[in-house]
């Protein structure tokens, strides 16, 4: 048997039974025990098996790459500046009436509208996985999700095609957390988000940016779009004044609410929330 096909054929036997013994693969290959022996010995230099006692095993199975988004995690932020982001978020559901269309990015902040929206009638289109769950169990709001890859850490919903369901979808008003906000526009950390909000703020007449004071001092290396897009930001009692003129002197309308204090959960957790807090 030729060189390549005996040491083709040896890799597809230990791929078939993970580990063998030269006396197995002499008679498998029906090889001489020199000849297995140079193989193995050919193949280990370049990586291809590993040598065992006596014989030759496969090769341990690669680790999946997994790829996750820049930028910090969905559980790791949730509680950050939390008396903040519920006051803006009650701020932000204020602004919804019964019958609207909305569209509601993924984010900490615009989670915190959950608790708000569940006596609403609207129709709302989210690329938060959790807060469709949660809304779909306790309220009557009609959900849309966009088609795409769940990001388990961050807990949004993308996708890296033009061609999703958002298309199909107009919206009066767009509810938005971001990574930051600076005199250049909106900032992300990551390409692929960047990519798939573009979209779903194409489908907005209004963009409402929720962003407590924090968001202010935070830099990213990825504008997401000018403050020329921009008609409101709600944030906190906290923004600098320097924040709110930089803002304003955008054109931007900016409403500053006082934190209040965080409530206990009211609607039952999600399979997701619960697995996320270890219950």
């Amino acid at each position: 048997m030729v060189n390549h096909k005996r040491r083709k054929g040896l890799l597809k036997l230990l791929a078939e039974h993970s580990v063998a013994s030269v006396d197995q693969l002499v008679d498998w290959l029906s090889s001489s025990p020199a000849t297995v022996r140079r193989d193995i010995a050919w193949l280990a230099e370049r990586n291809l098996l590993v040598r065992s006692r006596g014989g030759a095993e496969s090769l341990p199975p690669k680790k999946q790459r997994t790829f996750a988004l820049s930028g910090e995690t969905f559980q790791n932020n949730i509680d950050r500046c939390a008396a903040q982001k519920r006051a803006i978020a009650r701020h932000a559901c204020g602004l919804c009436a019964d019958g609207d269309t909305i569209i509601i990015n993924g984010g900490t902040t615009t989670y915190r509208m959950v608790e708000f929206l569940v006596d609403k009638r609207l129709k709302i289109l989210t690329n938060s996985f959790l807060m469709a769950e949660r809304l779909l169990m306790s309220s009557e709001n009609e959900i849309i999700l966009p088609g795409g890859k769940v990001y388990r850490e961050q807990n949004v919903i993308l996708s890296p095609f033009d061609n999703d369901i958002s298309q199909h979808h107009y919206a009066g008003k767009m509810f938005m957390g971001v990574y930051g906000l600076s005199m250049l526009g909106l900032m992300e950390a990551d390409p692929l988000l960047i990519q798939a909000e573009k979209r779903l703020i194409s489908q907005a007449e209004e963009l409402i940016v929720l962003a407590d004071s924090s968001k202010f001092a935070r830099k990213a290396g990825l504008i997401l779009c000018g403050l020329n897009r921009v008609s409101c930001v709600i944030t906190d009692t906290g923004a600098s004044d320097a924040a709110v003129q930089m803002l304003e002197q955008s054109g931007v309308r900016v409403l500053a609410v006082a934190p209040e204090v965080v409530a206990e959960p009211t609607l039952p957790l999600s399979q997701a929330e619960r697995e996320w807090q270890g219950a």
